[in-house]
């Protein structure tokens, strides 16, 4: 993939030129999404949805940050020209380079979309409980947590992937324990207070950064992925102590990989309960596509 930032480059310049035409929003919208991917969102969302969604693939990302405190989000706003969302993250303006930005150096902040922030809130308080981060590099979650006063165990495969985690937490000055493990092998020594499995996924929710995705990714790679996640749930399930809860998310608009998902996990999980109600953002103002869903252990 070592053209992979120049293809999504050229492919989000010829998306905006294309908008710049003047051809019907609808034309220029099935034109740029796969039969097979629109289709499938119509049938989970809705015609209007879909046309919004394939709408929003036309436009470029923002670019969305997080405080370290939360209190201090007036002031960064303030600074570098930025909006206050409603969750708390910093919408800025789009252009520059990031880490030439006020603040990011001693990092008083970090990038990470709007709607990625959301997972960690479904945990509740987190302050000084044990909370493991699987699937956690490059970080944005694990720095929430650690910022919020959790104990955190941030664990991932990929070693470049937790290099990059490393750097966010020295430059952020924040803590984490950081494991390079397969979750498909490793088992930890004991339970925890809470989880958050930020699975992998087929990530079409976040396909306006990722635009080579929309011709890279197939239909069959939905279930092989979804597979993977219920996979790792299960495993996920034998490490939280009883009371203790899961959080599942993905940046995924496939019903497959998120409400389905959730339906198929409990149902094989009788001790387990849903908590709340689930996370659904659809790509547009509100940040990337997201699904995320609490479940407690309750014996």
């Amino acid at each position: 993939m070592q053209y992979k930032k120049l293809v999504n480059a050229v492919l989000r310049r010829i998306e905006r030129e294309q908008a710049e035409k003047e051809f019907a929003p609808t034309f220029i919208a099935e034109k740029n999404i796969p039969i097979w991917l629109i289709e499938s969102w119509k049938n989970a969302y809705g015609e209007e949805a879909a046309q919004a969604i394939a709408l929003a693939h036309l436009k470029e990302p923002p670019l969305d940050i997080t405080p370290k405190y939360n209190d201090e989000a007036a002031i960064w706003a303030k600074r570098l020209n930025g909006e206050i969302l409603p969750n708390g993250s910093i919408r800025l303006p789009i252009g520059g380079r990031i880490e030439e930005l006020d603040g990011y150096g001693n990092g008083s902040w970090w990038v990470q979309d709007a709607a990625a922030t959301h997972p960690v809130t479904l945990l509740g308080d987190v302050k000084g409980k044990t909370v493991l981060d699987l699937c956690a590099a490059p970080g944005g979650k694990t720095m929430q947590l650690a910022a919020l006063g959790a104990n955190v165990t941030a664990v991932d495969k990929s070693t470049n992937r937790l290099k990059k985690l490393e750097e966010n937490l020295a430059r952020t000055h924040l803590k984490a324990d950081i494991l390079t493990k397969d979750l498909m092998e490793w088992q930890p020594d004991s339970e925890f207070d809470a989880i958050l499995l930020d699975a992998p996924c087929t990530a079409t929710g976040t396909l306006r950064r990722h635009p080579d995705g929309l011709w890279t990714k197939k239909s069959d790679d939905i279930r092989a992925m979804a597979d993977i996640q219920g996979t790792l749930w299960h495993r996920a399930s034998r490490w939280v102590k009883v009371g203790g809860t899961i959080v599942y998310c993905t940046c995924s608009l496939q019903p497959e990989e998120g409400e389905l998902m959730l339906k198929a996990f409990l149902k094989g999980h009788a001790n387990f309960e849903q908590v709340g109600d689930v996370y659904r953002n659809l790509p547009g103002a509100g940040g990337d596509g997201f699904f995320a869903a609490a479940v407690k252990r309750t014996s």
